[in-house]
């Protein structure tokens, strides 16, 4: 559990990380989920010192529910593959589109 998380926020992650446990999910995956779960609805909320952009602009973990897993019909974001590309140091990602940024990073 991040530090500086008050008592809501702890039940929220215990309830995440039991609901992928549920799912059949690894012990480590499981606490990755509810901790990336917990801390965007802290900065969406205000709650802690610095957020991402996409953690303010995008819609809210709650409501979203998966539609944008790296599994998913979908696959990730343009915005999850230009930080990715960003990651890896791929040149020329800022005028990439989503299709040849997922072409770029191998996928």
């Amino acid at each position: 559990m991040p530090a500086g998380s008050n008592k809501k926020r702890e039940r929220q992650y215990e309830h995440i990380k039991d609901s992928v446990l549920d799912r059949g999910e690894s012990e480590k995956r499981a606490e990755e989920i509810a901790a990336r779960t917990v801390n965007k609805e802290r900065a969406r909320h205000g709650e802690s010192k610095t957020a991402s952009r996409s953690s303010l602009d995008d819609i809210s973990s709650s409501r979203r529910g998966g539609q944008r897993s790296h599994s998913g019909p979908q696959g990730p974001t343009k915005e999850q593959l230009y930080n990715e590309a960003k990651k890896r140091n791929i040149h020329g990602r800022s005028t990439m589109n989503k299709k040849e940024l997922e072409h770029a990073l191998g996928r």
